[in-house]
């Protein structure tokens, strides 16, 4: 083997050696964070890119959105009432860099300061308000979340609390109170009916009172009514009877 061969070998080997360890794929969901002895020499973009072998380095980050469960987790209200919860925090890297050098796992930390989080806030807020202003808490748990992990390059967009177990006494003491508020509105709705229904009879007696002859019609309308009907009895009153009933509704005896 002459010189020549010897040195094209050699060159095409160092090609090889190159294209293997130099060139790299970053996917469009990626960021290449590329450190050069380690020091941070920059971050590309989606595609093909090349590296110095032996010389740098580079780190793949995810940047899709990324879907992180909080377990459930015993705490206690501020009305000292026991519950579990759990939560869904959706995050994404918006700096890859940051999430690389400033924090060794940014998953496994974000998860850490949801959990002391939702430990904490809700904690801090009565039962009513955990079932009544679910949104406002959840804005205030995502903005918490947010301003501990945006060192790292991390974004947290949106934190919702799942359920709410609540103790099994606690559930019948809130279905009893759901039962007596139903009856009460019941009663004050069928006492309000009633007292229109009254108000209605009075005002069609002063009617009455003041206009005989709407009796007899009231008296004809009746009979047209039951008349409709084949089994119906009907006994005629007399115009005396009609006189006796307006005079006890108040009228001047004719």
């Amino acid at each position: 083997m002459d010189s020549n061969t010897l040195q094209y070998l050699i060159a095409a080997a160092v090609v090889i050696f190159l294209i293997a360890y130099g060139v790299r794929i970053v996917k469009q969901y990626e960021g290449g964070v590329v450190l050069r002895f380690g020091r941070l020499a920059g971050v590309r973009a989606p595609g093909l890119n090349f590296i110095v072998p032996l010389v740098d380095k580079m780190y793949k980050i995810g940047t899709r959105v990324v879907t992180l469960t909080v377990e459930p987790q015993e705490l206690i209200t501020r009305d000292n009432v026991t519950i579990k919860v759990d939560a869904v925090v959706y995050y994404r890297v918006i700096d890859p860099a940051k999430a690389l050098i400033q924090v060794e796992n940014y998953g496994r930390a974000t998860s850490q300061i949801a959990l002391t989080t939702l430990r904490s806030v809700l904690g801090q807020s009565s039962l009513d308000e955990l079932l009544g202003e679910r949104d406002r808490i959840n804005q205030k748990l995502a903005h918490i979340i947010d301003e501990h992990t945006e060192p790292w390059g991390v974004k947290v967009s949106v934190v919702e609390v799942k359920d709410v177990l609540l103790p099994e006494a606690m559930q019948r003491s809130m279905a009893a109170q759901a039962e007596a508020e139903r009856e009460k509105r019941a009663k004050v709705i069928r006492a309000d009916g009633e007292f229109l229904a009254a108000e209605t009879l009075g005002k069609a007696a002063n009617i009455i009172r003041a206009n005989p002859p709407a009796l007899q019609l009231r008296y004809l309308q009746t009979m047209t009514e039951m008349s409709s009907n084949g089994n119906s009895t009907i006994i005629p009153v007399t115009m005396d009877l009609l006189g006796g009933l307006k005079n006890a509704l108040g009228g001047d005896t004719p």
